[in-house]
Order: C-alpha cells, then sequence, then structure tokens
C-alpha cells in the first residue's frame, strides 16, 4: 500500500479543497472548505453554472442579493461535494462574523435550512466557525440545537480546552501556520517532523483529550509538507490539500502509526474557563493571537474578492 491508503487505515482522511475532481482522485471520508478556498472553486469553469444559479436564486429572495448568494454558493458547492464524499463537508460562516456570537448563530441557522432546503440532513454538515471565544459560545448554543460544528483557526490548548468543555463537535488545530510562525520567531529553516511546533501542540492536544475522555474530533489541518501528516498519523482526523494527498499516494515507503487513543498525557485536566481566563490565556501566547488574528483577515480578504467576482461576473 502507498502512505496515503496505510494512512486511510488509521486516520480518516478528509479532503481540504473545494474541487471536486480532485476529491473524486483521492476518495477522502469528509471534506472541508473556508473563504479561500471557495474563492479559488468560484474561478474554475466548471462551477460557472453553480454560482449563475446561485445568483438568480438570490436575485429572487428578500434581503441582501450579495449576502444570500454567498450563502447559497457555499451550499451549493457543499451538495457537490457531498455527493462525492460519503461522510461530512465542512462550510465556513462568514470570517467577519468570528467576534459577533448571535450573527454567527443566525448565519450558522441560515446554511442549515439552506443545506436541509436542498434535501441534505443537518447531520452531514459541520459548520466551521473561528476559534475565537465568540465564537465557541455561538457553537456552544449550535450544538444544543443539533448543528455540529467544526472550530477552526485553532492554535492554542485554551483554544482546544475551551471547544472540549463546550461539547464541540470537532475541532480543526493547524500545523503550518504555527511551524510558519516559529520558523520566523527562531530564524529557522526547518525542523525536523517530530519537534515541528504545529506536530507537537496538535499531538498535545489529542493526547489531553483522549486523557481525558473528551469526545471532541481532533481534526489535524493547514500542512505544509508530507512529514508533518506522518508524524500526526493515527490523529481522529487530518484534512489534506489535493497537492499534499497526491504527494502520499506517490510514496510507497512504510508508514508507522504515531498516535493512539492509550498515550498518556501527563497534563492535568484544565478547570472551566471562562471569558476571563480564556483572553488571558490567549493574551499569552503570541502565537495563537496572532496566527488566530490573520487568519481571520485573510479568509476576510479572500471572501472580499469572492464578493467582487459575484458583483462583476454575476450580480
Amino acid at each position: 500500500m502507498n502512505k496515503l491508503e496505510q494512512l486511510k487505515a488509521m486516520t480518516t482522511v478528509v479532503a481540504d479543497t473545494g474541487d471536486i475532481e480532485a476529491i473524486k482522485q483521492y476518495l477522502p471520508q469528509d471534506a472541508t472548505t473556508n473563504p479561500s478556498l471557495v474563492y479559488k472553486a468560484a474561478q474554475l469553469p466548471q462551477y460557472q453554472n453553480l454560482i449563475h444559479d446561485a445568483a438568480q436564486w438570490a436575485k429572487q429572495q428578500e434581503g441582501d442579493i450579495l449576502e444570500n448568494t454567498l450563502d447559497m454558493v457555499s451550499v451549493k458547492l457543499g451538495v457537490e461535494i457531498l455527493k462525492t464524499v460519503p461522510g461530512l463537508v465542512s462550510t465556513e460562516v462568514d470570517a467577519r462574523l468570528s467576534f459577533n456570537t448571535i450573527g454567527t448563530i443566525h448565519k450558522a441557522r441560515r446554511l442549515i435550512a439552506l443545506y436541509e432546503e436542498a434535501g441534505i440532513e443537518r447531520n452531514r454538515i459541520l459548520i466551521k466557525i473561528a476559534s475565537t471565544w465568540e465564537g465557541i459560545q455561538a457553537a456552544k448554543i449550535l450544538e444544543e440545537e443539533g448543528i455540529t460544528c467544526n472550530l477552526t483557526l485553532l492554535f492554542s490548548m485554551a483554544q482546544a480546552v475551551a471547544c472540549a468543555q463546550a461539547n464541540i463537535t470537532l475541532i480543526s488545530p493547524f500545523v503550518g501556520r504555527i511551524l510558519d510562525w516559529f520558523k520566523l520567531s527562531e530564524n529557522k529553516d526547518s525542523y525536523p517532523s517530530h519537534l515541528d511546533p504545529g506536530v507537537i501542540s496538535v499531538s498535545s492536544i489529542y493526547r489531553y483529550f483522549k486523557n481525558h475522555d473528551y469526545n471532541t474530533v481532533v481534526m489535524g489541518a493547514s500542512f505544509r509538507n508530507t512529514g508533518e501528516i506522518e508524524a500526526l498519523s493515527g490523529c481522529d482526523k487530518l484534512t489534506i490539500s489535493p497537492q499534499l494527498l497526491e504527494a502520499l499516494s506517490k510514496d510507497d515507503g512504510a508508514l508507522e502509526q504515531q498516535l493512539k487513543p492509550s498515550q498518556a498525557s501527563s497534563e492535568a485536566k484544565w478547570d472551566e474557563l471562562n471569558e476571563a481566563q480564556f483572553r488571558w490565556s490567549m493574551n499569552q501566547d503570541a502565537m495563537a493571537t496572532e496566527k488566530l488574528a490573520e487568519g481571520i483577515r485573510n479568509f476576510t480578504i479572500d471572501l472580499v474578492k469572492l464578493e467582487k467576482l459575484l458583483q462583476e461576473q454575476y450580480l
């Protein structure tokens, strides 16, 4: 077996793309999207009819035409992806709502309603929300309503613990962006995979969750190389770009499982986090604070680009 096939035997593989052709090629269980990936997909010729239909639908609805178009583009893309993957698709709320609990809840309910109108049951959708305090509180309420969530842009144990304490279905702790920060901060060109700061972060979260019996699924995300993926083999889920899926599929070397549920964590169980404690922990973690803010900004940039594309070509 190649390394992708070996990985699938120990970890649920998720495609980190909106490109349905790539999903068909590598046959992942689930797929994740974000504003950057939706923007890229919107520029591909095979999605023009999908976007045109979303725009025409939006013009017949009450409310803001552009906002309705954005929502329907995300849902239509998700519906197409679900024709290919047997599991779940993650659809992200507007990044500009990252500090708006009520706005996030309303947007998530709207997206789920559109999916259900399209004949998709809510148990196949993960609503993707940034791991701000406001986002976590929104997700806690949504989970209580039966709307499952994927908390993204997660860089710290404080974010992970707050999500677990809120009974969130799944978290996406980032790997590559943590590596990027430490390479700049420590003026290093590279790290061995087992010393990669992003790998260490996700491994710590995984072991902490298993040791303290949290049901929240850990899905490593944002990879820079296959070494990071291999070092996290055995993690609950890993969401991987088509380029790295291809690299794994072409590697016939042996892959050893690195993470197992039985592995102990030395970290004592955290007390229940309140808002002040969460914000203080984030304040003390320069990397997590900077990468969370940067991630929200970058997703917003691509969201604005997508809006401009829609306005110029479809509305």
